[in-house]
């Protein structure tokens, strides 16, 4: 449940008040280092922190122009993304280098335990999943990178829980067969 205190930050965050911003983003970092921790927990040689992580996503948020967010978990959500998109920078970055480095690969446990998952082939994966349904690709965000709950997700997106748990199952499958069956650029 939404305290009314996050609630007072968020919509002072949304008329431009700094000082809101700060007091949520405050209020919010156990939750944001709970998801970066997890994100980075089994990620080979990366330089990136956990703080780091929190960090950059925290510094894409504050940068963005006009922010509106409903809730807690629509912030929590926007900032999974951000942490998303600052991981697969990472890993482009890292394997453009003209040094030898491994791929930075994130492990995950969409099907029946871990698994090595290289990020530029996910990150293709969910542009190809955005242009099927935006919506499938959202709920991978949420879910994996974010680590929301099923009923956060359903708060975020206003439909049911059993409605995210069937996406979330159609979108994991999608994922499966379209990293084990990637489309070559060439």
């Amino acid at each position: 449940m939404e305290s009314s205190q996050t609630r007072l930050l968020l919509r002072n965050w949304r008329d431009g008040v700094a000082d809101g911003r700060d007091q949520l983003i405050g209020k919010l970092y156990p939750e944001l280092e709970q998801i970066a921790a997890a994100r980075l927990r089994r990620e080979q040689n990366s330089s990136l922190s956990t703080g780091d992580l929190i960090n950059d996503a925290v510094l894409r948020l504050v940068q963005m122009e006009r922010i509106s967010l409903a809730d807690k978990s629509h912030f929590i959500a926007l900032a999974s993304r951000m942490m998303r998109h600052i991981l697969i920078d990472h890993a482009r970055l890292r394997s453009s280098s003209k040094r030898s480095h491994r791929k930075v690969e994130l492990s995950t446990q969409i099907e029946d335990g871990p698994r090595r998952i290289d990020l530029g082939a996910l990150d293709a994966a969910l542009m190809r999943l955005r242009v099927l349904d935006e919506e499938l690709m959202e709920i991978v965000e949420m879910r994996y990178f974010g680590g929301m709950t099923t009923a956060d997700i359903a708060e975020v997106m206003g439909v049911s829980k059993p409605t995210v748990k069937r996406r979330w199952q159609v979108a994991r499958a999608w994922l499966a067969d379209a990293l084990a069956n990637p489309i070559d650029p060439d």
